[in-house]
């Protein structure tokens, strides 16, 4: 019999909803709380690569939304003025039967990853999160900020960034840090030529265009922000075509199409990482909780889908829980630490200015790092 046998999942953004098809497709009954009343979705779109896409695949979910999706094989990084320096190709780890990268909408994966989880039975509450979690033999009691209760064999926070379980965890011990870059997303009809992941490196951050379906694609660029200003959401337009200044070619042409602030998605760029075990007792840290980095690598939401998948793996492969937890961080530790590290490294140089940083070096790295087994 399992140590665990009911869980309760905080958080149904990515991450906790992988976790609630993981969990669920090994027999695991799960109660899953978001705190939104109404389930929306941050952003426009989402990179998912190789190894992104084997998870997917084991997840049993990758088929679910691929129609959805704009499926492609390489990455390439140029100029600002489009010129290619480096085509990299990608791997097809899900098997020869899959692609090696998807974009999607995130509201598209979304409703397939909400829908799976509720077709497998999970029971899901908006509008709620945990007031008090107390660990008393052999489960932890939960309180609701609704007043409810309920009693599970162990908890999972995936309640992101601003995570409340990893404040009752650690107290204030752990605080989201802003990088001094933000990121700036819009989408656009999808240009012939975007069949890939195109990086432009730009003077004072980089732009990319990511195709997200057969008609749809999105453009971004990260920015130096000092003192992380407050920005007037009727100006976003303009402020992100004046981040643009420096790009000539498709993203010159395209920057002049930037016009409906409305449809800016602008973020700046916070990471935390939890530098000792990402859990204590029965409860459990995973995804942006646990270690949220920025998008320079493409990798954030990622490791909290391999978290997901590595949760199942081995809460059902025997032993107490503590042994479960501490082999989940053996597999999890290190490789979301170099995620993290990287992508605040590339960040670092944008805004030094740093010309010699071997940006394409880095990427091929990480490449190489994901494609082994988790």
């Amino acid at each position: 019999m399992n140590a665990v046998n009911k869980v309760l999942i905080v958080g149904g953004g990515i991450g906790g909803l992988c976790a609630t098809i993981a969990l669920r497709r090994k027999g695991i009954e799960v109660d899953l709380v978001e705190l939104k009343a109404e389930w929306t979705v941050y952003g426009v779109g989402i990179i998912q690569q190789s190894n992104v896409v084997r998870e997917m695949a084991k997840l049993g979910v990758l088929d679910g939304y691929l129609d959805a999706a704009f499926a492609f094989e390489d990455v390439t990084i140029n100029t600002t003025a489009g010129q290619q320096l480096a085509r990299i190709p990608g791997q097809r780890l899900a098997g020869p039967e899959y692609p090696a990268n998807v974009g999607i909408s995130r509201l598209a994966l979304h409703q397939v990853l909400s829908e799976t989880a509720i077709a497998l039975g999970a029971s899901v509450r908006l509008g709620l999160s945990v007031e008090t979690l107390t660990e008393e033999g052999e489960g932890v009691d939960v309180l609701f900020t609704d007043g409810s209760r309920g009693r599970y064999d162990l908890v999972v926070g995936a309640d992101g960034l601003f995570s409340k379980v990893r404040g009752l965890l650690f107290g204030d011990k752990y605080q989201p840090r802003f990088t001094g870059q933000s990121v700036w997303r819009y989408n656009f009809p999808r240009a012939a030529e975007i069949d890939h992941l195109a990086n432009f490196q730009g003077p004072a951050g980089n732009a990319g265009l990511v195709p997200l379906a057969d008609d749809l694609m999105y453009m971004f660029v990260t920015s130096h922000e000092p003192g992380n200003p407050w920005m007037d959401t009727a100006s976003l337009a303009a402020e992100m075509r004046q981040r643009l200044s420096g790009f000539s070619g498709l993203i010159g042409e395209l920057r002049e199409q930037i016009t409906d602030s409305s449809q800016v998605v602008y973020k700046p760029l916070e990471v935390v990482f939890v530098s000792e075990p990402w859990y204590r007792g029965r409860v459990l840290l995973i995804g942006d909780a646990a270690h949220a980095t920025t998008p320079h690598l493409g990798q954030g939401a990622g490791m909290a889908i391999e978290d997901a998948v590595v949760l199942g793996e081995e809460l059902t492969a025997g032993g107490s829980v503590e042994q479960q937890l501490e082999r989940f961080m053996a597999r999890r530790y290190e490789r979301c630490k170099f995620i993290s590290d990287s992508s605040v490294l590339a960040g670092d140089k944008e805004i030094a200015h740093d010309h010699s940083f071997d940006r394409i070096g880095l990427v091929k790295q990480m490449l190489a790092r994901t494609a082994e087994p988790v």
